[in-house]
């Protein structure tokens, strides 16, 4: 009996080896798809998962990048105090080591000093109150002025004119008729004593040292020593 053929249906039906066929084709295309699919979705899986620990690790250098410098930091600001501490700790011992030898160089200058006046306190003459010691402080007066004379022509002078007494007074030559006696060890006037009177000495004609000093002054200057006088002057 032939077929008849539905209304609306012009395609012809397909056999079971076609349908076996298409389904085999669609099988490969949906394996083919996933195979496709599957590496890049494992690609972007591996690109996700490689990509974290990466920026991790960014951060963690920055961070201790940060740390470090400002551990630098500290440790140059730390290290500056330390540097100052001992700049002001060695400027302190070099102005403490500079007074202790200022200091000891006045006590030892100090020390020196009143050695030295005691040495010369002890080395200083002592001289006698009478004749003897009068002219030996002269003589010594006289030799730190550059005055001539010998205590021999001091000595013999002294007793012509006044026998050693220093307050022996001419009242009856000329110089005594004129006012202006003369007086003393040597017999000075008073205008001669105040005219030869040497520096350090009284001021006093009748000081026995003060009179022979500058006695032995006024005949350096008009005969060359107290020496050469033989006689009145």
């Amino acid at each position: 009996m032939p077929k008849l053929s539905t209304p609306g249906h012009s395609r012809p039906a397909l056999t079971k080896t076609q349908k076996f066929s298409i389904a085999g084709v669609a099988t490969l295309g949906a394996a083919a798809l996933a195979f496709s699919l599957v590496p890049g979705s494992a690609e972007a899986g591996t690109q996700n998962v490689t990509a974290s620990p990466v920026a991790f690790k960014q951060n963690v250098d920055a961070q201790q990048a940060v740390e470090a410098g400002v551990i630098k930091q500290h440790t140059a600001a730390k290290d500056a105090v330390t540097a100052k501490q001992k700049a002001d700790a060695a400027a302190a011992a070099k102005k403490k080591a500079a007074d202790e030898a200022a200091a000891k160089k006045k006590a030892e200058d100090a020390r020196k000093a009143k050695e030295a006046a005691s040495r010369a306190a002890a080395r200083k003459p002592v001289y006698a109150n009478n004749l003897d010691g009068w002219i030996r402080q002269s003589l010594d007066i006289m030799k730190s002025k550059g005055i001539p004379g010998s205590y021999e022509g001091l000595h013999r002078n002294i007793m012509r004119e006044s026998t050693g007494n220093p307050n022996a007074v001419n009242g009856w030559d000329i110089n005594a008729i004129n006012g202006t006696p003369s007086i003393g060890l040597l017999q000075v006037i008073k205008p001669t004593f105040e005219a030869y009177h040497v520096a350090g000495t009284s001021t006093n004609i009748y000081d026995p040292v003060a009179n022979i000093t500058a006695a032995a002054n006024y005949a350096a200057d008009k005969y060359g020593s107290m020496d050469n006088v033989n006689g009145a002057y």
